[in-house]
């Protein structure tokens, strides 16, 4: 894991390119705390900040240049299956002068191009790789996005790094964009379509830019597949394949010359990652965080679950905090990030980090395996809006407003089964809470989530499923889930590796049918099937908890402070973000009732985040 930064720009001087880089480099140094490197050629500089991994001699050191100097690399991530590319690259006569996966990237370009090289890649990356002889530069992001990698483009040039946060630091990035404002108002969390600032933009997921003669390019060379209609598979089978893949994804992430642990928990994904550890024969630590006396705290079972499997196990208690640490919050992720678990994994990665340099967690299961209860709720409406005719939106719709007597539940089936993802855009997160209270400010006129603005039709909910699950890998699975595991980690220059990511499993994962994926009505059933034949039934249908902090309940009680500044000092009501008067009724009214509304809590985070960056 490494912090890259790079600038090509035609009309500057060399020595003010090489500026701007450090400038960068110094700004991403918590990504890479043990060596810093650069690199120039005419008008192109790249930057690079170490967390050494592999190969901690000088000869992993970044950026790598090949034996002529022409082309160079700065990477980051890890690349799995790096000792069967090498191996295959010295049999082709390449000739390596480290152990490092970076080298791997170096030769494999030059043996197979770009294009032939990524998709052979297994792993998590970005990197930025410069070709002097064709004055070209490439970018490329892994597959699930589970790297960041931001870019800043211009007509004399380009520039990126791996946050948002390094290019500001060098002066790229405009104002504040005003669609990535309301996105975060109503997320917590910015779309790897925008940025936080004009002028700057994500590399997206599965895609290699190419930028050369000025001139950006972009190409798509991997996307989640579709459910084979054709697929004839029993569970049985189903369980016995995804097992195996999943070992192979697991030994693959324990290469390291560095001290590994694993994060254990109570639910199943990361108890299946500590059962493959132990089947492997790895001699690692697990690790439990505990939050002392609170419901949520799971450690008892965690601790039970590292008995049964025989792995050394060490539980980490976290501090309580009175108030949230929101000055960390805003410096780990750059952009606004209001994802309260956050506050959690930022304290998890700081007590691991005295332990452990690389870390493998259970994330990504719930998401490509259905574990959440959404994924079924949403199937079942799915499966309703096939025996229902087309005219049942228009006929649903004025009863749902003025039928008094049907629950909240019922009533929101029946928006599902009859208006499809345009439903539920609508319902969810902080933008209905902000449009009753009238809050948003002249700066959000005529603004609009678009996913809010489909039109809700009875043949959109007959596939609600797979577009809610092409929306939420789209918006939430990146911005959300990748970011927070990134930002913590990287903050305490700690390496997350989760298993779960393969892209070999969601390869064979995604294609299997939802009835397979959620057998017999049990979330995430393949997953929870492989913990009872090989762990126990007490473990595999435990009830799912996950690491939660009550934060509409705490922001009205303990952490009371933030709100009340945000009702007297808000940066968002001077700078028409929200309507001025608006806010201090509404957290008057939170501090009253006990609750805040998480919308209250996405201001909190980003009134704070703009008194820390002004400009």
């Amino acid at each position: 894991m490494c912090g890259i930064a790079g600038v090509i720009a035609e009309n500057r001087d060399q020595a003010d390119i090489a500026k701007t880089v450090g400038l960068m480099t110094a700004s991403l140094s918590r990504r890479g705390p043990d060596s810093e490197g650069s690199a120039a050629w005419p008008h192109v500089v790249l930057g690079h900040r170490r967390l050494a991994i592999l190969d901690l001699s000088p000869a992993g050191h970044q950026p790598m240049l090949s034996e002529e100097g022409n082309v160079g690399l700065v990477f980051n991530g890890c690349i799995y299956n790096f000792q069967h590319l090498r191996d295959e690259l010295i049999a082709r006569g390449h000739n390596f002068k480290s152990q490092c996966d970076t080298e791997v990237l170096l030769h494999g370009y030059q043996e197979w191009g770009i294009d032939g090289m990524v998709p052979k890649l297994r792993g998590m990356f970005a990197f930025g790789l410069w070709d002097q002889r064709k004055r070209s530069l490439w970018l490329v992001r892994d597959r699930l996005g589970v790297k960041p990698l931001y870019v800043s483009e211009s007509a004399s040039g380009i520039a990126f790094a791996s946050t948002h946060a390094a290019l500001a630091a060098a002066g790229f990035g405009g104002e504040l964009n005003s669609q990535a404002v309301l996105e975060f108002m109503h997320w917590g969390f910015i779309s790897d379509e925008r940025c936080i600032r004009m002028g700057i933009r994500k590399v997206q997921a599965g895609t290699i830019l190419e930028y050369r003669n000025r001139q950006v390019t972009e190409r798509t060379y991997w996307t989640l597949p579709e459910v084979d209609p054709g697929a004839n598979i029993r569970f049985g089978d189903a369980v016995d394949q995804t097992e195996a893949v999943f070992l192979e994804a697991v030994r693959l992430r324990l290469i390291a010359d560095v001290p590994i642990g694993a994060l254990l928990s109570g639910g199943i994904d990361s108890t299946l990652v500590c059962w493959a550890m132990a089947k492997l024969n790895a001699k690692i630590s697990a690790f439990t965080v505990s939050a002392p006396g609170d419901k949520a705290d799971e450690s008892a079972d965690a601790q039970h679950t590292a008995r049964k499997l025989g792995i050394p196990h060490q539980i980490v208690a976290l501090p309580q905090e009175a108030q949230p640490d929101l000055d960390t919050l805003v410096d780990a992720y750059g952009e606004p990030f209001a994802a309260s678990s956050a506050l959690g994994m930022l304290q998890v990665s700081q007590a691991i980090k005295p332990f452990a340099t690389v870390l493998l967690t259970g994330d990504g299961g719930d998401d490509v395996f259905l574990g959440y209860p959404f994924h079924k709720y949403f199937w079942m409406a799915q499966r309703t809006a096939k025996f229902l005719p087309a005219w049942a939106s228009s006929l649903w719709k004025p009863i749902h407003t003025s039928h008094g007597s049907i629950t909240d539940r019922a009533k929101h089936f029946l928006d599902f089964a009859t208006g499809g993802l345009g439903a539920v855009a609508r319902m969810q997160n902080g933008l209905p809470y902000l449009e009753r209270s009238r809050m948003l400010g002249s700066r959000l006129d005529q603004r609009a989530i678009a996913e809010r603005q489909l039109p809700m039709t009875v043949a959109a909910a007959r596939q609600l499923l797979p577009d809610i699950l092409r929306y939420e890998q789209r918006t939430r699975f990146v911005g959300e889930f990748m970011t927070k595991v990134d930002g913590a980690t990287m903050h305490h220059s700690l390496e997350a590796r989760a298993p779960f990511l393969d892209h070999h499993l969601w390869d064979f994962a995604a294609r299997l049918p939802y009835q397979v994926r959620m057998h017999n009505g049990q979330l995430k059933a393949i997953l929870r099937e492989i913990v009872r034949r090989r762990i126990g039934p007490e473990v595999a249908f435990r009830k799912k908890q996950g690491f939660t902090i009550p934060v509409e309940r705490w922001l009205a009680s303990r952490w009371r402070k933030p709100l009340e500044e945000l009702s007297r000092d808000s940066v968002l009501e001077a700078e028409g973000w929200i309507r001025p008067g608006t806010l201090r009724p509404a957290v008057k009214e939170a501090l009253r009732s006990g609750v805040a509304p998480v919308a209250l809590w996405h201001l909190v985070v980003l009134n704070h985040w703009r008194k820390r960056h002004p400009g």
